[in-house]
Formats: structure tokens, sequence, C-alpha cells
């Protein structure tokens, strides 16, 4: 058996044998892949002689493509509901089953689901052929081999370390996504850095509508960084570009500095991002891809949740992060329940922020100690 991999999680089982060749499932955006970063570390550190293939989404493949770290190759999920993304395109079951096919061969002697309670992803995982599976489980999904159940509040990292305790590996301390020296270096650029005065990267987007903050709070606190002595740079892909633009209006007209504060939405690849938020002080942002990728790099965050969320995705320190939550456990349009979520509930139609009762000045209190700290810590290291 393996040791305790962190407080509260024990080894639950032993290591399988003689595996060479594992499989992930984690579909889902940028955020959902970072919460799996520590269990693939895990996996790669229990099984130092395996393969490890992501099965994942194009994002995915631009963020890792040829980066080292523990994931030998991605393979893009095909459109199966619940599994891979399916907007905007429609289901082929030809393509679906020409993907299954053609991964069957490669004979996985492990395969992980971390991939939601199962009701699709195990059927589909178990489509693989792999001599070993292990994965969460709601009440009404198909079992794997070696299962956890699937409880929706519990931290995603967390729940991923829980699936490959399972197959024996232990936390590390290994950061699996690191910054290339390229995209630092271009990072520096996008960040404008020419002085010592600190940068802020701010991203005011979310997946999901209900989890923005307001983006002229965003435009009034950026512009009190900018009083502050702070460069601004905000961040996000073209849904965000309406709320950047509204950004750097506000900013720039509150603070009487509108050169201190830009905007790169829409303008910026994932290899960009990666540098930006490598390189910047501190990163603001919504419950976002960013922001979890920007913990991952080791940035300070400041960020805005609701506080169901905190539980899922929460950073787990306060040093270097922190959060201001939302206690609303209502819809603010109909009133429904919004604590009932994932698997047993339907969420309601509306969109409207659930997050928009954060006050600016608990963002600007979280923001502005961070940046003092930030500020201290890059002195010292210079001095």
């Amino acid at each position: 058996m393996t040791g305790q991999t962190i407080p509260g999680l024990p080894a639950l089982s032993d290591r399988f044998d003689d595996v060479r060749r594992i499989a992930v499932l984690r579909g889902g955006g940028l955020g959902d892949l970072v919460f799996a970063f520590p269990a693939i570390a895990a996996l790669a550190a229990a099984y130092p002689d395996a393969e490890i293939t992501l099965l994942g989404s194009p994002s995915h493949v631009a963020l890792l493509g040829d980066r080292p770290g523990p994931v030998a190759a991605v393979e893009v999920l095909p459109v199966v509901p619940g599994v891979g993304d399916s907007s905007g395109t429609e289901v082929d079951d030809a393509a679906t089953e020409a993907f299954v096919t053609r991964l069957r061969e490669r004979r996985f002697d492990l395969a992980v689901q971390v991939h939601g309670g199962g009701r699709n992803s195990n059927p589909f995982l178990l489509r693989l052929g792999a001599r070993h599976t292990v994965g969460t489980r709601t009440p009404d999904a198909e079992p794997l081999e070696r299962t956890i159940p699937y409880v929706y509040y519990q931290h995603e990292v967390l729940r991923g370390l829980e699936v490959v305790a399972l197959a024996g590996a232990a936390s590390t301390d290994a950061r699996v996504l690191e910054p290339t020296d390229a995209e630092r270096a271009r990072g520096r650029e996008l960040l404008g850095r020419g002085d010592d005065r600190p940068v802020v990267v701010v991203h005011p987007g979310a997946t999901d509508p209900r989890r923005r903050w307001p983006a002229e709070r965003f435009g009034e606190l950026a512009a009190r960084l900018v009083d502050d002595g702070a460069r601004v740079v905000v961040v996000g892909d073209a849904s965000d570009a309406e709320a950047a633009a509204t950004i750097v209006e506000v900013a720039g007209r509150a603070s009487g500095r509108p050169e201190d504060v830009v905007s790169l939405a829409d303008r910026a690849t994932l290899s960009e991002l990666v540098g930006v938020l490598a390189e910047a002080d501190l990163v603001v942002a919504d419950d976002s891809g960013p922001r979890h990728l920007a913990e991952s790099l080791g940035t300070p965050t400041s960020a805005i949740f609701w506080f169901g969320n905190v539980i899922n995705a929460g950073a787990l320190g306060r040093t270097h992060h922190r959060i201001a939550m939302s206690y609303r456990t209502t819809c603010p349009v109909c009133g429904v329940d919004i604590t009932q979520v994932g698997w047993t509930s339907e969420r309601c139609e509306h969109d409207e922020s659930v997050v928009a009762d954060v006050t600016l000045d608990e963002v600007w209190q979280n923001t502005s100690e961070l940046l003092a700290g930030t500020v201290r810590r890059a002195a010292a290291t210079t001095a």
C-alpha cells in the first residue's frame, strides 16, 4: 500500500502490475485540465515507465502541445454527449466508433476517469477495453473496476487525487505546467514591462455567465490599481472583448491615465496567455480557466467566486490567493435554489450574475494586500 497522500486522503489501493500505457479522460476547458494536473503528476510518479495519453479537448492540445511534462500525447475527444464538447457540432456516431476503435488498438493497461460522475463517461471509458479502470461514480452510473462515490461538492483537485489513489498513486509536489523561456519572454513583451511598476492582469470572463463580476466594477478596481502605481492588462477571448473594452474605458476615465490600462482580449494565443500569466505580478479574475491556470503557474490571484464553487474550484491556500465570495443561495431573477447543482438538479434558464453582490471594497482589500506582498517579495529578491 502507498502512504497517505495528503491529510484526509488515505491510500485506497495498491498499484496495478505491469502498467505501460495509461489513458486519462478529462474533457472540458482550461480549468478542468488544471484541476487534473496533480492527479496526472501522481500517476506519472507511481508509474514512471508508463506513457500517459490525455483524452481531452482542443484547448488541451494547444496548451500542452510539445510542452515537457507527464502527458505524452493528447487525443481530442469526439462529440459524445456528456463527454466531448457538443456545442455547435453534431454528434457523429461513425467518428466516435472510429475513435474508440483506434484507441482500443493502443491496448491501455489503465484507464482513469476524472470527468464527472460517470453516467456518460464511464460507459465511454469502458469501450476502450483497458485492463484496469478507475474513476468516479454516481449511484446510477456504470461501475468501473475501482470507484469512489461522486459527490458534487468536493474540490476537483482532491477528487482527482482520490481517484488516482485507487491506482496506488500518491500526490506529489511536482509542478506539471512550466512556461517555456520563449513564453516568458513574450509575456514580458505583451505586458509592456519597461519599468519597476507592478503589472496586474485582469480576466473578466467565465464559461458560466452567472460567475461573472460586473465589468464596470472591474474597471473601477483597475482605476484604483493605476492610482496605486500599477499597470493593468486585461486578457480574455473573443467572448470577453466587450467586457474588456468597458474595463479599459471605465479605468482610463476614472484614473486619468488611460495609457496604463490596455486590453489583450482576443489578441493573444494560448501560449502567449501562459507567458502573460506567468510574468504578471498578480491576476484578478472571476472563477475561470485563466485564474486556475495562473495559480498553477505560481502567480498570486485575487478572485471573485460564488461560495459553492469555492468548495470545488477555489485556491486551497490564502498566502498567495484570496477569494471574495458571494453567499447568494437563490437565482436573482426567479428565486430558485441554486445550491442544488451538478448531476442532481437542472439549473434555471437565467444567466444573471450571482456574484454581483460582492463589493468593490472587498475585492480591493484582497487585491491590494496581495499586491503589496508581491512587491515586497520582488524587492527582497532583487536586493
